[in-house]
């Protein structure tokens, strides 16, 4: 993994949900997950996508904040583990943002953590991204993404 060029933080959100690694893999592969794990207000828009695996491909969409457009060109590569991938934001707001998305197999299903390392650029726009991508609505995204993610997978 290269530096990123500026200073960064890592922030994680970990769940256990009651399903397999074979239906987390699926979910995650669906070209629906996104618009799915996206919460309101936002709503993504994908513009481009070349993905050839989890862990391979290309992906370029918009994030829509009311009539803000926010332009994002993600790169999915592999993870830490066999089970997990990354998207790391090639184009954007941030200064740097890498995804993991780590998939383990434990008691209980499936623990699902999310760990994001991810740094601001300076001036306006990093004042920007500290509001919308860091703090408490980077709590709420990640709140609202398990809990999407249990809602679609959860077994009974």
């Amino acid at each position: 993994m290269d530096l990123p060029p500026v200073k960064t933080h890592i922030y994680e959100k970990r769940s256990v949900i009651k399903t397999t690694m074979d239906e987390m893999l699926a979910f995650h592969s669906s070209p629906k997950a996104l618009p799915k794990l996206t919460p309101p207000p936002l709503f993504v828009q994908i513009n481009s996508e070349w993905i050839k695996s989890l862990t391979e491909g290309d992906l370029k969409f918009t994030l829509w904040f009311a009539i803000i457009p926010i332009r994002w060109h993600a790169r999915h590569e592999a993870g830490p583990i066999p089970t997990s991938f990354a998207d790391l934001m090639v184009a954007g707001p941030m200064g740097y943002w890498r995804h993991e998305h780590i998939f383990e197999t434990v008691e209980g299903g499936i623990a699902l953590t999310d760990r994001v390392t991810l740094g601001h650029k300076s001036g306006i726009q990093g004042i920007f991204t500290r509001l919308m991508f860091d703090g408490i609505p980077l709590r709420f995204l990640f709140f609202y993404r398990h809990m999407q993610t249990k809602r679609a997978l959860n077994k009974k």
